[in-house]
């Protein structure tokens, strides 16, 4: 090993921006380090080697400004393999864990090669950081810059998505394999990808030994800048990143946007217990949140540990690596796992204007994006309709809880599907936000598929090897009859008509829609509703499904189809039930299933809504029609009579999800009209919907 001293006229003079910067001549390593009392580089030649075969040492006098150390080393160029190391004061009891033998991931490292290399001395060897050429030709490439309104979202997993035998792709399960399922996501009609963790995440055990539970999900960040190399083919350094610009590229060139779970609310080195692999060696005190003097770390994630994330410095590096993805990977817009969290200072308190959330928001190199956030976090924050201003979006868990209970027979809640139907103005109006901050679901990776939401009342996580106490027990479920799969002809109609219902409240309510890859086709995890560590066939995307299930995959395509057609469900503003003017219809009416008024406050959960359509600026293409939709969420048949306000309108059936298919949904809007007497019957728990020729 040969340890060098870089002449100080060899040097650049760059003190930003951190990470390796790749120079005509040579790498600038540029790291922040208040506490530390030198500073190193560790450099190898290949991915396999357990030891450095350089050390480059910084002089404190010429490398180090206030406290930045940088230094430039030449001869080095692309692809080079590096760590930090840091000496510097080991004192738990104050939150300081420098270790002089420690190798460390450089915080701004964009890409990781290898895996942790098994250890004899207890010192963790992690992943070498790899120095990246960021050329790319992206042939022209932008931004896709849809509307948030017109955004209808699809929830997936790089891997999970193709690495099923059934997927029978090239390349499964990696960047380049979703490519090769774009035409699939084309057809299915979704114009954005909300692709689960692909920054870097442990693959195997920190010590070198396999997960006995591995993190399929990636909620585990080990480098918050580097793409995951799990999901690359190529095994050359730094081949995901050239990967995943090329996946890009090609969903942008289908119309598909990219947008990324983010997990800035902890990483994978846990407690006081946990390794240290980068932030710990670096600069503890700063990077997380801690307590009690510095003993312990606060833990708002539920992970071990908290990001401190309203730290000035901290707050740099998460601004940053968000320009970096959309700058560098032409990223589309993010989702911000527990993102409560970053709404909570140096000590842990919620504080109203957090100062992280409004630069995310106000930047101008983000204004492109979308910024979406689940306003809540482990620690009891829940700030549903209360996060950020009208950039900011929210995955409305609301939303998901009453659309489930309302489907599933509960009384009482014609109101609350109503205002969830009609954009939950409760939540958003009242700061003046629109409908579109309200993201809708119904299901997430967290939780049951669709098809465990209708199959299943409890949760079965046993293959999780914790005794199925892991997982929510709030699931809002049902089984129809019998728990998990069945051959009873009348169980399965429900289960899928329940779907059917499910799908089209996604679709006709105000906001934006977000589905997860497989409910379209009856993907199943058996009831397991926290699929973390199951990188298997529980969890990938079982392809079969899509052919044995192909009609409720139309039914599906045919109601995205509609509502990228029909401004009048993805409006910019709050339906009102009031007239624009004198003398128009109001822009939505409610009425009984007899066409009378609405007893808000019965326990009926039958319903008319008579949506008008929007004209002008917000309907350029002239293709707004008046829509129809009766509800009948009880469980027996119920006669409707359509309302006066109906009558002199020629309808047409869109869908019927108590119909078989192909009957059930008419994607060119021919489906037949209501009869002359204006009275029809719904079966128990379905809905239909006319659209006005």
């Amino acid at each position: 090993m040969l340890m060098r001293h870089v002449h100080p006229k060899l040097q650049f003079t760059h003190m930003l921006p951190y990470g390796a910067i790749l120079h005509e001549n040579g790498v600038q390593f540029v790291v922040f380090s208040r506490s530390a009392t030198a500073m190193r580089v560790l450099l190898y030649d290949k991915v396999s080697d357990a030891e450095p075969e350089e050390v480059i040492e910084f002089q404190r006098d010429s490398d180090r400004w206030g406290d930045i150390w940088s230094i430039f080393v030449p001869g080095l160029g692309a692809g080079a393999l590096y760590h930090f190391q840091a000496e510097g004061p080991h004192d738990p009891a104050t939150g300081q864990y420098f270790n002089s033998q420690a190798r460390l991931i450089d915080p701004y490292a964009k890409a990781l090669a290898g895996e942790f290399q098994p250890s004899t001395d207890g010192i963790v060897r992690p992943p070498k950081c790899v120095v990246v050429d960021d050329y790319f030709d992206w042939e022209g490439d932008r931004h896709v810059r849809r509307d948030v309104s017109e955004t209808i979202i699809y929830e997936t997993h790089v891997r999970g998505f193709t690495k099923d035998k059934t997927a029978k792709v090239k390349h499964p399960g990696t960047y380049l394999g979703l490519i090769e399922k774009i035409p699939y996501l084309k057809s299915l009609g979704i114009t954005a990808v909300e692709l689960m963790p692909v920054h870097e995440f442990p693959t195997n055990g920190i010590f070198g030994a396999k997960l006995e539970r591995p993190n399929y999900w990636g909620y585990d960040p080990l480098a918050f800048f580097s793409p995951h190399r799990g999901y690359s083919v190529g095994k050359e350094p730094g081949s995901q990143v050239i990967e995943f610009k090329q996946m890009v590229k090609a969903l942008h060139a289908a119309g598909i946007e990219v947008i990324l779970d983010v997990v800035f609310n902890h990483t994978c080195e846990g407690n006081e217990l946990g390794p240290v692999l980068s932030f710990k060696g670096l600069e503890n005190r700063v990077y997380y949140m801690l307590g009690n003097g510095g003993s312990h770390y606060m833990n708002f994630s539920g992970c071990g540990n908290t990001v401190n994330g309203n730290h000035p410095v901290v707050r740099e590096m998460i601004f940053n690596c968000l320009r970096h993805w959309v700058h560098n990977y032409h990223v589309d817009g993010f989702r911000f796992d527990l993102a409560s969290i970053l709404s909570r200072d140096r000590q842990g308190h919620l504080v109203p204007n957090p100062p992280l959330i409004e630069m995310i928001a106000e930047d101008p190199l983000l204004a492109d994006t979308k910024i979406i956030a689940e306003a809540w976090d482990a620690a009891g924050a829940y700030q549903v309709g209360s996060f950020g201003d009208q950039r900011w979006g929210e995955w409305n868990g609301r939303y998901r809880d009453d659309m489930r209970r309302f489907w599933r027979g509960d009384k009482g809640l014609l109101g609350a599907f109503v205002t969830r139907l009609a954009g939950s103005s409760d939540l958003y109006e009242h700061s003046g936000r629109p409908p579109y901050c309200s993201i809708n679901f119904i299901t997430s990776h967290d939780g049951f598929t669709m098809n465990d939401l209708v199959s299943y009342k409890d949760k079965h996580n046993d293959a999780n090897g914790e005794d199925n106490r892991d997982g929510d027990n709030h699931n809002c479920s049902d089984n129809y009859g019998v728990e998990g799969p069945t051959k009873r002809p009348e169980i399965e109609s429900l289960r899928v008509r329940q779907m059917k219902n499910f799908l089209a409240t996604l679709m006709l309510s105000q906001g934006v829609p977000m589905m997860v890859m497989g409910d379209e086709c009856r993907r199943t995890q058996k009831g397991n509703n926290n699929a973390y560590c199951q990188d298997n066939e529980l969890s990938w995307f079982n392809w079969d499904l899509a052919k044995q299930n192909e009609s409720l995959v139309r039914f599906t395509s045919a109601l995205v189809k509609f509502r990228r057609e029909q401004p009048t469900v993805r409006r910019d503003h709050f339906l009102t039930g009031k007239p624009k003017f004198d003398g128009d219809l109001p822009d939505v009416s409610w009425f009984s299933a007899l066409g009378t008024a609405v007893d808000w406050h019965g326990d009926d959960s039958t319903l008319i809504a008579l949506l008008k359509k929007v004209e002008g600026e917000h309907d350029p293409d002239g293709k707004a029609r008046d829509v129809l939709l009766l509800v009948n969420a009880t469980s027996e048949s119920r006669e409707f009579i359509l309302p006066p306000l109906a009558k002199g309108t020629r309808w047409r059936l869109l869908f019927d999800t108590a119909a078989a298919p192909p009957y059930d949904v008419y994607p060119d809007l021919d489906g037949p009209p209501p009869p002359r007497s204006r009275r029809l019957t719904l079966s128990y728990r379905s809905m239909c919907c006319f659209v006005a020729e």
